[in-house]
């Protein structure tokens, strides 16, 4: 089912001033940023061992992450967990009785198949499902 945490995924307001703090102060490996038009945000991922920081800034104001912030601020996002088999996992998931954001995995960051899971399922912290092709796996983003 869940294989390792694939990535955490972090809100903030500018992307390069949070970037440099992750690349500059951290020394953390740069993979590069995206512009995910589905979720309405641009991304930058670091590399941590195995897993990834993944910075979210809004690219318009009635972005997930946009509301995100001005309710919050700044801060942790969510929490995402690589499997290899998105659809299953979610199928699975709803027959015990979890709360999807997501019932049917859409395409993310890097071509990814992502579904959400509802925070009021997994103690108020918004999760993700991530499953990447084995070019992602081997590659940056």
């Amino acid at each position: 089912m869940i294989e390792k945490i694939d990535h955490i995924g972090i809100a903030v307001e500018d992307l390069e001033e949070a970037s440099a703090f992750y690349r500059d102060k951290l020394g953390l490996e740069f993979l590069g940023t995206e512009e995910i038009p589905s979720q309405k945000v641009k991304a930058a991922l670091f590399r941590v061992g195995e897993s990834r920081i993944e910075l979210l800034q809004p690219i318009s104001p009635d972005s997930p992450v946009a509301a995100f912030l001005e309710k919050r601020g700044p801060g942790l996002h969510h929490v995402a967990y690589a499997v290899a088999d998105a659809a299953a996992v979610v199928e699975g998931l709803v027959s015990t009785g979890v709360e999807m954001i997501d019932r049917v995995p859409r395409v993310g960051a890097g071509g990814s198949r992502i579904a959400f899971i509802h925070p009021r399922s997994s103690g108020k912290v918004l999760s993700e499902l991530c499953e990447h092709s084995t070019h992602e796996k081997e590659g940056s983003l």
